[in-house]
């Protein structure tokens, strides 16, 4: 993440969720939290999508283990936010992903953030190397 928002071509998949009137803080914008939340949708959302996790059966899971967001610009309900998704990194059980939010018209983020996940073992809680189906579905989300 740089210091200068990113736009809409540094992201290889963008996912619209609307906001609801709780997201809003008493300042008026969304509340930090909820772009946590709208942003691990997100990640999550693409890999059920594609078929590579199963929340309820799936025999690997994602724990983050570290995660940061800067914030450029306020957004609010009732916008919708559109979601720009990218991997960094993949490694042999892990993945950085990034994330950006943006208000629906525009090509600049509002805030960018990242999760590292590490993949682990759903019963042991070990780290699991990836398999190669995920890997190559998360390999898909590289930006040049």
């Amino acid at each position: 993440m740089s210091a200068a928002p990113a736009t809409r071509a540094d992201y290889a998949v963008f996912h619209e969720i609307a906001t609801r009137w709780q997201d809003n803080d008493v300042y008026g914008h969304l509340n930090n939290v909820v772009y946590y939340e709208l942003l691990d949708t997100v990640v999550n959302r693409y890999l059920i999508e594609a078929g590579v996790l199963d929340p309820a059966t799936s025999d690997r899971i994602g724990l983050v283990v570290e995660s940061g967001c800067k914030y450029f610009a306020s957004l609010a309900y009732p916008e919708p936010v559109e979601i720009g998704l990218r991997v960094a990194h993949v490694g042999n059980s892990s993945v950085r992903y990034e994330v950006g939010a943006f208000a629906k018209d525009s090509d600049t983020a509002a805030a960018e953030a990242f999760f590292v996940h590490v993949y682990v073992d759903a019963k042991s809680r070990r780290p699991a190397p990836l398999r190669d189906d995920f890997r190559a579905v998360v390999e898909a989300l590289r930006v040049a």
